[in-house]
């Protein structure tokens, strides 16, 4: 969980202002400014009512946004040029749900919302607030030109250049161009959104990012992120490359030699599944499958040229307290657990013999459980205990046609709905999900799966893909056997599958152009 408190600048708010705070941004050349969105963050109105003897009042309430600190180059957007240790309210983004905001070091903002508009503010000497002019916007000002149609789900910034994220996967770009940041097919300055053709002609892109005159776009499943002057790539198979700048050791070498081409990073470490840079700071970060976060580059001084372990939780956490300046990564997403919820409760409750009324037996062993609770979260349970089965009238109901580890993991997620399982035990948890109409936990099954396939498990994965009919996950299957063909039609996996499963397979590949030359 993320606690802003870590972050120097909000130490300036009250214990009652943090408590609000639902998402948060930290910036500047000294982390010196933030931008952050208060309780009511779902976007969407409620109302409350109010009875005052025969009156009845209701008052409508959304979210609100708020600024503070330096406010270099009007980058808090208040509509003027002073600086504040105390909040003040941005009235233009008021009521609007943020999905994604960036930060150039310029320094100017760019924000998107989740209908899909872009807004901006703050230095503008390169025209990368996009809107035709070089004037310095004091306010946010919505990014019209080529973006007014389009619906954007991710922006980011360069120093000076700006990149929009179109939710049909096409790229917009704009802003200081002398590098060829832009991706127009030359170095001339672009004073408002220009779709970027070169290289991503009728390609779909997922995800972007932007170095200080650099930008990335990923066109399949994974994560490029760029600091200053280096960048990260995971690949599907969790593995890390890192590649550019070194001067602080931030490309986790053990050496501080610039690097041109990408370099498999943290060798002997477990499976990479977030990474985390920003061209604000020298510093990178990383956490694993099993939660373990590493950080390295500039650290407060220092520098740490391979990748070192912390006692962290996450990796906003590593900027927040080594990064120089310690600004934010990403738009930061908080929770708070001010009492115990009605779903930490039923967390505490689950395979408890003191309150339980119910007990399965699988293999042998006992998974203590609640009627009601059952009934409530799944139509299976529901008719089993509202019908004629024998069940009903039953103390103790043996399962025999799941493992035990599956069973309790069901169990679990009807009381928590998380799941903890490795990939390989989660294609079981799949086919009890199917065999129960458990959709959202079919999906939640597809999730794990997709994080922890490997070129071992991949044609296992598919082919239970095929068998449960999980067309997505079928899909990302398949392109991660392509993706590694010739390591997956190595393993005993791939020619233990039955004939059919297997011409298919090969047919299908032969189509993608698998086996050409």
């Amino acid at each position: 969980m993320v606690d802003v408190g870590k972050w120097p600048i909000f130490t300036l708010l009250s214990p009652q202002e943090i408590a609000s705070i639902r998402k948060a941004c930290v910036f500047g050349t000294s982390a010196n400014e933030a931008l952050y969105v208060t309780e009511d963050d779902e976007g969407e109105e409620g109302s409350l009512c109010v009875t005052l003897g025969q009156t009845s009042q209701t008052e409508l309430f959304v979210f609100q946004v708020f600024v503070f600190g330096l406010n270099y180059s009007n980058c808090l957007g208040t509509g003027d040029n002073q600086s504040t240790l105390t909040p003040k309210k941005l009235e233009a983004l008021c009521g609007k749900k943020i999905k994604s905001l960036s930060y150039g070091s310029g320094p100017h903002v760019l924000l998107s919302t989740e209908d899909g508009v872009v807004y901006a503010w703050g230095h503008n000497g390169y025209s990368q607030l996009g809107n035709g002019t070089t004037n310095q916007g004091i306010a946010p000002i919505q990014v019209c030109t080529n973006l007014l149609i389009k619906q954007v789900v991710e922006v980011a910034c360069g120093s000076h250049h700006s990149v929009a994220l179109a939710a049909d996967g096409e790229v917009f770009a704009w802003g200081y161009n002398n590098c060829g940041q832009v991706g127009s097919g030359s170095t001339a300055n672009q004073p408002t959104p220009r779709k970027v053709t070169n290289c991503l002609h009728i390609k779909r892109v997922v995800g972007i990012a932007c170095g200080q005159t650099s930008s990335m776009a990923v066109l399949d499943t994974g994560e490029i992120v760029c600091g200053y002057a280096h960048t990260l790539a995971l690949t599907d198979e969790g593995l890390l490359y890192a590649w550019g700048a070194n001067t602080y050791g931030q490309l986790g070498t053990g050496n501080k030699n610039n690097l041109l081409s990408p370099t498999h990073i943290m060798v002997e470490k477990e499976r990479v599944v977030e990474i985390a840079a920003c061209h604000s700071a020298h510093t990178s970060a990383a956490k694993t499958q099993g939660g373990h976060v590493y950080m390295w580059g500039q650290c407060r001084g220092q520098s740490v040229v391979l990748p070192h372990l912390t006692h962290l939780s996450c990796t906003d956490d590593v900027f927040a307290c080594f990064a120089t300046p310690a600004v934010s990564w990403r738009l930061l997403s908080v929770e708070h657990e001010d009492f115990l919820t009605v779903a930490e409760s039923l967390k505490k409750e689950f395979d408890s013999p003191e309150t339980a009324d119910l007990k399965f037996r699988i293999d042998g062993k006992y998974i203590h459980v609640h009627k009601a609770v059952l009934k409530i979260r799944c139509e299976h349970f529901r008719s089993m205990f509202q019908s004629y089965w024998n069940e009903d009238m039953k103390e103790v109901i043996e399962i025999d046609q799941f493992s035990y580890p599956v069973y309790r993991a069901f169990l679990q997620f009807l009381y928590t709905d998380t799941v903890d399982l490795p990939p390989e035990d989660a294609i079981g948890l799949l086919d009890l999900a199917t065999s129960y109409c458990e959709n959202r936990l079919k999906k939640l099954c597809q999730h794990i799966i997709k994080q922890g396939i490997t070129v071992e498990n991949a044609f296992s994965l598919f082919s239970a893909a095929v068998r449960y009919d999980a067309e997505d996950l079928e899909e990302f299957c398949f392109k991660f056997c392509i993706n590694h063909l010739t390591e997956v039609t190595q393993t005993a996996a791939f020619w233990q599958m039955d004939g059919p499963l297997l011409k298919e397979f090969i047919a299908k590949a032969s189509k993608c152009g698998a086996f050409k030359n």
